[in-house]
Order: structure tokens, then sequence, then C-alpha cells
């Protein structure tokens, strides 16, 4: 099985084991993820290797042309990886170098990804990469790790836009996991005040109208969300399930308390399937 080869700020991992108990032996067709971030879930899942179509998308471009260069040329990128090295002077240099195809795009945002801090990916108003230097020490690149991605992608479409446009390709008995960016603090008042542009409250009633189309189609829907009560009043429908797991905080600096976290996750799928 792949793994993630990202580091991902809200990744899933910690989902995976949750979430075979959730889908349990449910029988899908095609398979459905436009909020790919890190995708460890679809790593954990391969369903294209089950036999499932699957389509794969995200808002972010430079993510997706990360997928994109690593399922078609995964060779070329690791080679350019392998010229980058783990200094600060570096970092801040490739930070700031231009784009100059597919290869060197893709590397680059491997590279920021691996070695800014805690992973994260922000931007600033003209859309450059402003995250700070990591200080991550012995780090290296796991080059199998990108060959087992390569490898699950294969045959996967790719596409990058808003995850309304995935509708086109969803039909009866598809399954789509939902993993939007939270627009809420776990459990508190107040927006995530990165996350509110990226994905406002409006986003999330947006979603909560792909969710009744999905469901309208006789698909199956898994979200995970913020477990909030504004999340709450949003996504909760009479006939589905809502599941709270729990997990440790992800992010946070050196001397930072790593306390659990609850998640709902919002499903159709019928429990002990």
């Amino acid at each position: 099985m792949a793994i993630p080869f990202l580091r991902w700020a809200g990744g899933k991992s910690w989902l995976v084991a949750p979430l075979q108990d959730i889908i349990g032996n449910l029988q899908y067709n095609n398979y459905h993820e436009p909020f790919l971030g890190g995708g460890a879930i679809f790593f954990s899942l391969e369903p294209n290797a089950q036999g499932h179509q699957t389509f794969l998308s995200d808002m972010n471009k430079d993510l997706i042309t990360t997928y994109r260069t690593l399922q078609d040329t995964p060779l070329r990128v690791i080679h350019k990886l392998q010229k980058f090295e783990n200094s600060e002077e570096q970092y801040y240099e490739i930070r700031k170098l231009k784009s100059r195809g597919a290869i060197t795009q893709s590397a680059r945002f491997i590279y920021l990804n691996h070695t800014s801090y805690n992973g994260l990916y922000r931007v600033n108003k003209a859309g450059q990469y402003n995250v700070p230097y990591g200080h991550r020490k012995n780090l290296t690149f796991n080059e199998e790790r990108f060959l087992d991605a390569s490898r699950a992608l294969q045959g996967v479409h790719i596409s990058q836009g808003d995850f309304v446009l995935s509708l086109d390709n969803i039909h009866k008995n598809d399954l789509i996991f939902l993993d939007p960016p939270y627009t809420v603090s776990h459990n508190q008042n107040g927006f995530i005040e990165y996350n509110r542009d990226l994905f406002s409250l409006n986003d999330q009633h947006r979603l909560n109208e792909y969710i009744n189309e999905i469901k309208n189609r006789g698909a199956f829907y898994i979200l995970t969300n913020a477990a909030h009560e504004t999340i709450d009043a949003i996504f909760r429908k009479e006939d589905d399930r809502k599941v709270i797991v729990e997990r440790n905080s992800l992010i946070g600096g050196k001397n930072a308390r790593r306390a659990k976290i609850q998640e709902f996750v919002f499903t159709n799928i019928p429990e002990g399937v």
C-alpha cells in the first residue's frame, strides 16, 4: 500500500482505521475525492487497484500539478529533488524560485512541503508561498515513497478546480470522500482566520447542497469536519449518521500541548454494511 508523499496540515492519516469501520463492506462503483490534499484516504483505499474508476481533484493548482507530474514522470521529479539541499539559505532561494516547467515546479512544491514549518501551505495576497523554514534536521527524501505513489496514481483521473465540478462524474452507488478546509475551530467559537478566506462559511453551505445532490443521485458520501455546533447545524441530516472521532492535535510549536481533538464524520453509508 502506498502512503502519502506530502506532509499536509489537516491530513487524514489518523482517520484511516476509523474509516474502515465506517465503510465496512460497502459495495460501491467509482471513487471521488474533490479535496485531495495529502491524499491519505485515497492511498489507504487504493480504489483504482480494486477496479474502481477514481477521480481526484483539488483547488490548489500547484498541488495538482505535483500529483500529475509524479503520476507521469516520477523519476524526473526525484532527480530534480535530489539537487536541492536542506539548508535555510537554499530554502529561501527555492521559495523565491519562479516556475520553470512542471518538473521543477513539482520538485519545488515537494521540497518546500518537506522543509517548511509544519508542512503548511500558505500564500500571501500576491499568491506567493510565505511559510518560514522549518529547521528539520537529517531530512531525507524517500524515493520509494514517491515511486509507490506514482504506481498508485496510474489510471487515476486528476483535475484542478472547485469541488462542485466533480458532480459531472458522480453517478449512482459511487463513493465520495470529502475533507474540506475547516472554517471554524474545533469545539470553540470563531473562525480559523486563514481558512476563512480559503473556504468560507458560505462554502460550507455550498458543500451541503453538493451533498444533497450526491444523495439525490443515489451515491454515498463521507464528510469529515470540525466538531462544532455550526458545522453540526449545517450538515446533520435526519437519515444520515454523525460519528464523533477523536485524534491528537497535529499542529503546534516545539512546546505546544498536543491535546485530544474531536471531529465529526457525516455519512449516508448505512451502519453495519
